[in-house]
Formats: C-alpha cells, structure tokens, sequence
C-alpha cells in the first residue's frame, strides 16, 4: 500500500474516474457484484421509454417510491476524501458513472457527470428542464393510490416492484408543449453525449495519470478511459472491491474498501505537505 501512495503523491492532476461503489457506503445499490455480474433485472431502456406509454408508467412508477430514498441519501467519507484530495490539487479532475449528485453536494466542483443526472429532468421535445423535487410532488399528487407504495431500492432513483398493475398511473409530461419528460440520466440504450466524452478526454490528456474507484469498468463508457490512458502512456490505478474489465491494463491493482484507501492517499500528502 505504501507504494501505491508514493506513487500518487509522486504525481500531482490525477484524473479520478469514480462508479457505483463509491455510493455504496452511502446506501446506493449497485448494478454488479463483486464478480463484475449483473445482479438486478434489466431497466426500462432509453428505446422502451421513449416508444411505450406503459414503460413511462413503470419507470415513472417505480421512480417515485426510489426518489424518497435518493433525497436522503448522503456522501460517505468516500465523496468526501475526493472532495479534499481535489482542494489540495491532487486530482484535477473528477469523472463519475453515477448520477445521484453526492460529489458535488461533497464539495467537489467541475464534476464531469458522465451519465448525466436524475436531481433534474428534461422535455424530450422542446429541451425545457425541470426539477425531479417538483416532479415528486405532482407524482404523488396525481397517484394517491401508489404514492404511498413502498419498495426494495434499486439503482439511480429506481425501486424494485414488481407484479403490479401500473395501468392508471398518471406520468407527467412537459407543461410548454405537453412533450414527454425524462430525467436527465443516459438510459441504458443511450450513448453518452460527445461533447461530455471529449470534455472527459481533454481532462485525461492534461493529468498525470488515471485512478478508477469503485467501477467494475464492464460497460464501455468507463473502460474507455483505460484505453485513453494507456495510449497515452499514462498510469492506471484502480480501487475496486472486486474484479474489473481493465485489471490486465492496470499499473496498480488495490481491492478493499474505497474510502479507506483515499483516506491512505490524503493521509500521505498530509505528511509530505
């Protein structure tokens, strides 16, 4: 461990890549176990919501129930050693996979939200934005019979129910020109958006090296940076409890929890500060 952290504090302007087992501490499920599997039935997909009025109902049913959940929730120690490994210029930029907003509500600025974010949510027709706190309201308003429904958490906002008959329920739709409303999070199905990717890969070109903290890497949009960075010559560490799609690639491979191994790293540059 100790050459892990002389190897970061070596270096300063990482770029951080963070996914799901960064929010875990903070009670947010993820998608994949340890093994990188799959462990949650498939969400409704960028297509099906968009096509189906019924996919809108389920989506929007089973958000309302997650959403309570998603409110309350709080950065762990995680969010928060990033928060001061950023103010101190260790890292010079912060990518996240997630959506739930926990690094900016740490204190981290400039976050890159690589899958967007579901705090807001947007009219697929006109553009215009909405805020998801208001849209719980009127949800809960215009289905009193399912407001009260409660459910496992589920990833991103979402909660398991499951055999329900979400026929009546009422979605919302844009008030400008009554277009369909979605929250502003890459759908599985979706790509992300080019300028966010070029963004991210402009941030890379400028830092020393790449650190992925709690990502299994298994879908593209996160393994990429390991394959920018390697082109590029780059370092590649990566904190994961559990086995990524990049191991092979990695110049530093730590398993364990990912706010003590940040802690380790912050409390390194404290010494050599």
């Amino acid at each position: 461990m100790q050459a892990v952290i002389s190897l970061l504090t070596a270096h300063k302007s990482w770029l951080v890549l963070t996914g799901a087992g960064v929010s875990a501490d903070s009670g947010v499920p993820t998608y994949r176990d340890s093994e990188g599997r799959w462990q949650r039935k498939q969400p409704v997909t960028h297509q099906e919501f968009m096509a189906e009025q019924s996919s809108r109902q389920r989506f929007w049913l089973r958000n309302m129930v997650g959403w309570r959940f998603m409110v309350d929730a709080e950065p762990n120690p995680a969010h928060d050693a990033l928060a001061h490994l950023q103010q101190l210029g260790a890292v010079s930029c912060l990518v996240t996979q997630n959506v739930d907003g926990l690094h900016q509500r740490a204190g981290s600025q400039g976050v890159i939200d690589l899958h967007g974010r579901i705090d807001t949510a947007s009219c697929m027709g006109c553009g215009l934005q909405y805020s998801r706190a208001a849209l719980q309201k009127w949800l809960q308003e215009q289905n009193p019979k399912y407001a009260q429904m409660a459910g496992a958490i589920a990833p991103d906002g979402d909660a398991d129910i499951d055999d329900l008959d979400y026929s009546s329920m009422q979605v919302p739709e844009c008030q400008g020109c009554g277009g369909i409303l979605k929250p502003d999070a890459v759908f599985y199905g979706a790509s992300v958006p080019k300028e966010r990717i070029l963004k991210a890969e402009q941030a890379l070109h400028s830092a020393a090296g790449l650190l992925v903290v709690g990502s299994s890497l298994t879908t593209y949009s996160g393994y990429r940076f390991c394959l920018w960075a390697k082109k590029q010559g780059k370092p590649i560490l990566i904190f994961n409890d559990g086995k990524t799609r990049a191991d092979e690639m990695a110049t530093v491979k730590k398993t364990g929890d990912c706010a003590t191994l940040l802690q380790c790293w912050l409390d390194g540059l404290k010494d050599t500060g």
